[in-house]
């Protein structure tokens, strides 16, 4: 397996058919793919459900290898780019690209350097993604279905995007170049990273009055669209928590 495949999982939020668990399972496989991860499913030993099992055809090794997390946030750590799947539009939050780029931009992002990951993320079977999740997310992602009757399964939809995946990334098939070899290769912030950027911001718009924590309003989602829209480096995440630190001490200073 390229180690491009390799460094791509598909996060289901939320998942409270086993069918649907199985069936993602299944496109994963029959598409190259190897990760799947499970935020807080409605079962807890949904991986051994007999409809899973059944429904994954084959890819019970897929299904039986699946993370189960407790939070998003958990299931995003290494991830240095992140699409949430979602056929609604939304009034704030990251730029919005159909799969089709989704997926090339996906290609290009894991060729350019190792340490790269991506993901794509998908919400329950009734209500979709949260808005709350989508802000944790690099792009929106949506599949230019029929306008009248948009609606897909869960597991249809990420059986389309990982197609779109693996064909984005046979075309664009060259392995990672090596940090090493280039200097202008950025390294980017894993969201794990920069998760913990947001709360230290948080903190030092508190020390200085800004942002009054009993009555925050939507400035903090706000915030945080802006930083991952941007998609931090590692160098651009380091240096602001030394802004945040020197807020922070100066604030405790008066």
């Amino acid at each position: 397996m390229l180690s491009s495949f390799a460094h791509t999982r598909f996060i289901m939020v939320a998942p409270s058919h086993p069918g649907n668990v199985g069936a993602a399972a299944r496109a994963i496989k029959t598409m190259g793919f190897e990760e799947l991860v499970l935020v807080s499913p409605k079962d807890p030993d949904i991986k051994n459900n007999p409809e899973a099992i059944a429904l994954s055809s084959g890819a019970t090794d897929v299904l039986q290898n699946a993370q189960i997390v407790s939070s998003l946030d958990e299931a995003l750590a290494p991830v240095t780019l992140s699409f949430a799947l979602t056929a609604r539009t939304r009034d704030m939050g990251p730029p919005a690209l159909d799969i089709r780029k989704s997926a090339e931009l996906s290609a290009r992002h894991l060729a350019s350097t190792p340490a790269n990951r991506v993901a794509v993320v998908l919400g329950t079977e009734r209500t979709g993604l949260e808005n709350e999740d989508i802000s944790r997310c690099h792009r929106i992602c949506h599949i230019p279905a029929n306008p009248a009757y948009s609606s897909l399964n869960v597991s249809q939809a990420l059986q389309l995007a990982a197609w779109e995946l693996r064909y984005a990334l046979m075309e664009n098939h060259q392995e990672p170049v090596p940090a090493n070899e280039t200097e202008n290769t950025v390294t980017y912030a894993p969201s794990e990273k920069v998760e913990a950027f947001v709360k230290h911001w948080e903190q030092a718009l508190v020390a200085i009055d800004f942002l009054n924590p009993s009555h925050p309003k939507k400035l903090m989602p706000r915030m945080r669209y802006l930083f991952t829209r941007i998609h931090m480096s590692q160098e651009e995440v380091d240096m602001m928590r030394g802004v945040c630190t020197n807020i922070i001490r100066h604030a405790s200073k008066k």
